[in-house]
Formats: structure tokens, C-alpha cells, sequence
């Protein structure tokens, strides 16, 4: 019904918010950029740009109250969505991040890499809590069970 226009190049991710109330859509994209869209008007509602080279995935988190993007520059940001503003800046990958999910209790981020590696972050701290290095490719995928476990 609308096309959503503002992307200067290729998008990567598209992800609505879980919760019905929010009608929010979010889009990473190559052009480094994390936006916000209302997903039932087609406005857009506002652009996060802090990765210094392009988005690769994003994730809601399940209270749709922050955003996680993973990047080309090794690293993620954790967003508060509501006001817009940057949470956490997560380093530690050693290559391109490809790849992010929060968990059921939004306390744990995943994130997988062409490091080949898995790392799991605590969202209260920002740190790595675990490195899953045991991958003899990079990691396309990750997600967490209904009970919390990867």
C-alpha cells in the first residue's frame, strides 16, 4: 500500500514491531542508516545513524521498547525506540556482524558474524557475557527458543 522512501542504498532488514498498538516498522540498510517508519500512515517517523558502515539486520526487542542493529562495522547498537537515542555500543566481533536477536526477556542479545563466532551480550551491561566460537562458517542466523535458550 505505500512504498517508503529515504534509503540511499540497498535495504538489508525490514522488521515490524511485534505489539499491535506500535504500528512501527524498522529498516536497516546499506547506507548505514536504521530507520523508523509508521507502518500504517507510510510516514517516517526518524533515522539512527551511528554505524559507520552498513546495517545488516535489526531486531525488536519483545517489548518493542528497543531496537538492536548488527553492522558491516563489526559492531551492534541497542536503541531506546521511543525517544530514539542510542542504549549500547557493542564491540568485540572481529569481522562483519551479520545477524542479531533479542530473547523472550529482552535482557540478552545474540549476535552472529563472519568471524564465525555466536556472542550473547547482557543489555544491562553491554558486555559479552559468552563467545560460541565452535563455527567453521560465518553465522547467518540466530534466535532464541520461547524458554530463553539460544
Amino acid at each position: 500500500r505505500y512504498t517508503l522512501e529515504g534509503h540511499a542504498k540497498a535495504i538489508s532488514s525490514v522488521k515490524f514491531a511485534s505489539s499491535a498498538a506500535s504500528c512501527l516498522l524498522a529498516s536497516g540498510s546499506a547506507d548505514k542508516t536504521l530507520r523508523l517508519w509508521d507502518a500504517e500512515s507510510g510516514r517516517w517517523k526518524a533515522t539512527l545513524d551511528k554505524h559507520q558502515q552498513g546495517i545488516s539486520d535489526v531486531a525488536w526487542s519483545h517489548d518493542d521498547r528497543m531496537l538492536c542493529s548488527a553492522s558491516d562495522d563489526r559492531s551492534l547498537f541497542v536503541w531506546d525506540a521511543e525517544q530514539t537515542k542510542t542504549l549500547l555500543h557493542l564491540t568485540g566481533h572481529v569481522n562483519y556482524v551479520f545477524c542479531t536477536a533479542f530473547s523472550p526477556f529482552s535482557n540478552l542479545v545474540a549476535s552472529g558474524s563472519y568471524d564465525e563466532s555466536v556472542r550473547l551480550w547482557d543489555v544491562r551491561t553491554g558486555r559479552t557475557i559468552r563467545v560460541l566460537p565452535a563455527h567453521s562458517e560465518p553465522v547467518s542466523s540466530v534466535t532464541f527458543s520461547s524458554d530463553g535458550t539460544l
